[in-house]
């Protein structure tokens, strides 16, 4: 029922009509939150009246319940899902379904300094995004329910404009995730954050805090959308978008976390003279050096640092231009460029030192001329360097292959990119993956020039994305692997968000966005299998179908409460402390008595494990010298621990350990009466853990 006052006429509100104009005025004088800040107004009206320390700082609305946030335990666990992985034992790339404030929480101990790198195209906040409202405790059942038994999946809050604390929301969102994420990150690793114009200020600020100013490598611009075909709000009042953002932070700029020369554009040579004829733009690499000719040393000059230059004049040299060589030899101006691709050139007027000395010692002298030298610094730094000049102004020749690369094929332009690309194709991402995903989805081209500049192919290096989305950064990784050969492996986090909202996505029996993360990568998953298979069919025949697939397929793991009993008990105030103890006593003992008889001894295995800080692609063995209980022997590369989920251990299995001190043991504390267990903490000291 409407309440009678909302329906009543009212005058004129005169107090938020003068705020409005107040803030139309004085911006600076409110809040992010649109509240009018009266310390600021103070200052305005009698400075001598405010008496303060000011200092540089970013601070937001609940910034420090969102740190604390940040570094409060999970009480939740993993649970393998084998009905929705993809060839999982060839692999060890994994997708979570879960939260990832708390899968990151999980991952933190496990996975720490071990990830490098980074990428995450998290909400844009354009008004209307879902924000994660991070209430996800054990005791809120909303959320548990939602992602455990409900067919939609969850729903999550969204962030409009007209909520005061707009800005903070996100803020908040963002914050405890990346706090989390820099543990995760290896002293080399780098992170990358897709953004768009709504928040990149506000993210550069608060990476700066999380990351460190210093760490700040760049801000780059991604042409994103074609101008004509830019949509966006209110665009009668402003220009189109076509534009968003890359923020790149390193861990710890002091150490080499990126390879920059790897940021380049491509494009293929007969285009590109194509482009700048029809530009009447001027192309320079127009020459051949055909024969370099005899060289004889000429003189030496001595460099800034006293060391030798080596100066040589070449005789009998020949040069030609592309259009004689065309004429001459009958064959394409293509086929000019393949053939003479190590000597195609263009003269460059460089100014340099070290042209100046060769100037200076052969004057005027025409002819073609070479230097033998060790330069300082630059990408020949500490390298025998020969360089090329010509003409009596001792022009400088520039090779067409130090700016190309020729497959046997083609030629292509590979020039050193900058901040802003605009070289991905983003008419196509629609049919990436066989996914239709219509928010947010990224190139896997564009994902994969970072995986280039951050990650090497020899490298068993990790890749993390806790907004998942549609699955294009564990597509792009298993796309590059099988380019180069790599051994790269993914960690991918998504929410069952329901997809009730998309059209497209509930047409395609998709009802949460974490079904269309797993779905794409298994598609990828089994298309590079097929290829493989296409290719190499000998090896599947052979016995050797395992180096085959090795790297093509993934685990998922849910987001689920944990197995060990909590206390969810409230005392009845109808009754006595004394009864209200009995009835504690009474839950708990149903509580351990249900976990005794119902857990499942794989899901608390892992819970265990993961807890003592195991990764989740551990290997648990069954160790056959225990013969009154079931151990087994859990390794997962890096931590290795005996461990028994037996509701009994034995006094066998507790005198093994009485000559064995080097192992460390887990169980289970009900497992253990009161001597079993000192003798257990007697014999293997902080190697032993009961839960």
């Amino acid at each position: 029922m409407e309440n009678i006052n909302d329906l009543m006429p009212l005058s004129n509100d005169w107090n938020t009509e003068r705020l409005m104009q107040l803030k139309n005025l004085f911006p600076d004088l409110f809040t992010n939150e649109g509240k009018l800040n009266i310390e600021e107004l103070k200052k305005v009206v009698d400075p001598a009246s405010v008496s303060e320390t000011e200092r540089y700082e970013f601070r937001w609305f609940g910034k420090s319940a969102a740190k604390r946030n940040a570094y409060t335990p999970s009480n939740a666990t993993l649970m393998y899902d084998e009905q929705r992985s993809a060839n999982p034992t060839e692999s060890e790339n994994i997708i979570i379904e879960g939260e990832n404030l708390e899968a990151l929480k999980l991952l933190s101990d496990s996975y720490r300094e071990q990830v490098k790198c980074i990428y995450i195209d998290p909400p844009y906040n354009t008004g209307s995004d879902l924000i994660y409202n991070d209430d996800f405790s054990q005791d809120r059942k909303a959320y548990w329910e939602d992602a455990g038994i409900t067919e939609n999946g969850i729903k999550i809050d969204t962030n409009i404009e007209i909520d005061g604390r707009y800005h903070s929301n996100w803020l908040n969102m963002m914050y405890s995730r990346l706090l989390i994420a820099r543990t995760l990150l290896k002293d080399d690793g780098a992170i990358f954050i897709s953004i768009d114009d709504n928040e990149v200020h506000h993210l550069k600020k608060l990476c700066d805090e999380v990351f460190g100013e210093d760490n700040y490598i760049n801000t780059v611009s991604i042409k994103a959308k074609p101008s004509a075909g830019a949509s966006g709000g209110g665009e009668d009042k402003r220009l189109k978008k076509n534009t968003e953002y890359l923020m790149i932070y390193v861990k710890n700029r002091d150490i080499e976390a990126l390879d920059l020369d790897k940021a380049y554009d491509e494009v293929k040579l007969t285009d590109h003279i194509q482009y700048m004829r029809d530009e009447k733009k001027s192309w320079k690499y127009t020459r051949v050096l055909k024969e370099f000719g005899s060289k004889e040393l000429t003189t030496t000059v001595k460099d800034g640092d006293g060391n030798d230059i080596k100066i040589f004049t070449h005789k009998g040299f020949i040069m030609k231009s592309i259009s004689e060589l065309v004429e001459e030899e009958n064959i394409s101006e293509e086929e000019v460029y393949k053939k003479y691709f190590t000597t195609v050139f263009r003269d460059t007027n460089a100014q340099s030192s070290i042209r100046g000395r060769v100037m200076n010692a052969i004057g005027k002298e025409d002819g073609l001329f070479s230097i033998e030298y060790v330069p300082r610094s630059g990408r020949n730094k500490g390298q025998l360097t020969t360089v090329y000049y010509k003409g009596t102004n001792k022009d400088q020749i520039a090779w067409l292959k130090d700016i190309a690369v020729e497959n046997g094929t083609d030629i292509t332009i590979r020039a050193k990119t900058g901040t802003l690309w605009l070289d991905f194709n983003w008419n196509n991402v629609s049919k990436e993956g066989d996914i239709s995903f219509p928010n947010g989805k990224k190139p896997i081209a564009f994902i994969q020039r970072m995986l280039e500049l951050s990650t090497n192919a020899e490298n068993e290096d990790l890749i993390l994305d806790f907004f998942g989305g549609s699955g294009s950064t564990g597509h792009s990784v298993l796309d590059l692997n099988n380019r180069d050969n790599g051994n790269r492996k993914f960690i991918l986090v998504q929410l069952p968000e329901t997809t009730e909202n998309e059209p497209d996505l509930v047409k395609a029996g998709y009802k949460k966005i974490s079904d269309v993360t797993i779905d794409r990568n298994k598609k990828v998953v089994e298309k590079l299998i097929q290829e493989k298979k296409s290719k190499q069919p000998d090896l599947f025949d052979n016995g050797h179908k395992d180096d085959v697939l090795k790297g093509l397929g993934f685990k998922v793991f849910k987001l689920v409460k944990s197995n060990f009993p909590r206390v969810e008990w409230a005392p009845d105030v109808e009754k006595t402390d004394e009864e209200n103890i009995a009835l504690l006593k009474k839950y708990i003992a149903d509580k351990e008595a249900q976990l005794v008889t119902a857990f499942n001894r794989d899901e608390l295995l892992t819970e265990i494990l993961l807890k003592n800080g195991f990764q989740l692609n551990y290997k648990a063995d069954k160790q056959e010298q225990f013969k009154k209980n079931e151990i087994l022997l859990a390794n997962d590369g890096i931590k290795e621990t005996l461990i028994c989920l037996d509701i009994l251990i034995n006094a066998d299995t507790v005198e093994y350990f009485k000559t064995h001190t080097d192992k460390k043991f887990i169980c289970l504390e009900r497992a253990l009466d009161t001597t079993k267990k000192y003798n257990l903490k007697h014999y293997l000291g902080d190697l032993f853990n009961a839960f």
